[in-house]
């Protein structure tokens, strides 16, 4: 899998529903030099960084190149520490029709919920 996000988070597996959409179990790297700046004592995994996760996950999922074309309902609802929440569960919800790939997601860890986006790319 081809990342910009180099040795930030692993994939550790994914499950496929018979829908089409996916469930993925990540893992960050709390070593990870990001970490060390947002925010020096206090870790907190940046907002953006979460959205090029479920934008790679879709690409690997999709066997698509996928270009960010608009986002809504973006929703932080939780503070992922990488020390004391490095495991997270995305569930997306991909659709693809000839215009992109729609995707639906919501990320958490353990019952928390830290993040809901809706997000379009064009492939």
């Amino acid at each position: 899998m081809q990342t910009i996000l180099t040795d930030f988070y692993t994939l550790q597996s994914y499950e496929k529903a018979e829908n089409g959409s996916f469930t993925a179990y990540i893992h960050l790297n709390k070593d990870h030099d990001i970490f060390k700046g947002h925010f020096p004592g206090n870790p907190v995994t940046p907002g953006v960084c979460m959205m090029q996760i479920v934008k790679e996950l879709t690409e690997e999922f999709t066997a698509s190149k996928l270009f960010l074309k608009s986002a809504s309902n973006v929703k932080f609802m939780a503070i992922i520490n990488p020390f004391e929440t490095p495991d997270l569960k995305l569930q997306l919800d991909i659709t693809e029709d000839e215009q992109g790939v729609k995707v639906k997601n919501i990320t958490s860890f353990g019952e928390t919920i830290a993040l809901k986006m809706s997000v379009s790319y064009k492939k």
